[in-house]
């Protein structure tokens, strides 16, 4: 834990702060690897989000996604100024865009997922396949939990 800052012994096993470093290092390395095809976090968490719900209007990925709709804008307007995305009209309400992944897109999605994959092998290499399945789901575990403090 050498770039983890200081916290004191009673503090470094509380599951909230070790959750916290580890997600920061995670995001530290998928972030790094996304450098390697020039593209941000949440680009790519957009294109995915396109791919997989097909067309779909921004003010749906800002809800989907939990991003300020005026952050969005942004996002989608590089996307689609690098041929990633694109935005037509919709034909169900002509006031929105759907916006669809291109086949540019898709080919660099399939890039970044695979360094995603690598950055998460490389957070995870102290585990053996058996303890990261056991990882996921205790994770998976704590984010869909929906239980009030006891």
């Amino acid at each position: 834990m050498a770039d983890t800052p200081y916290a004191p012994a009673r503090i470094r096993v509380l599951p909230s702060w070790l959750l916290g470093r580890a997600a920061a290092r995670g995001h530290r390395l998928v972030a790094e690897a996304l450098t390697h095809e020039g593209i941000r976090m949440m680009h790519h968490a957009v294109l995915a989000t396109v791919a997989e719900l097909g067309p779909v209007s921004q003010a749906q990925l800002s809800r989907t996604l939990g991003v300020d709709p005026k952050d969005m804008v942004p996002i989608v307007h590089d996307l689609d100024t690098h041929d990633l995305i694109t935005r037509v009209p919709d034909p169900a309400d002509r006031r929105k865009n759907a916006i669809s992944i291109t086949p540019t897109g898709t080919l660099l999605l399939r890039r970044t997922e695979r360094l995603g994959e690598q950055a998460n092998a490389e957070l995870t290499a102290a585990l053996t396949p058996d303890e990261r399945q056991q990882l996921v789901r205790l994770l998976t575990l704590i984010v869909s939990s929906n239980h009030p403090p006891a």
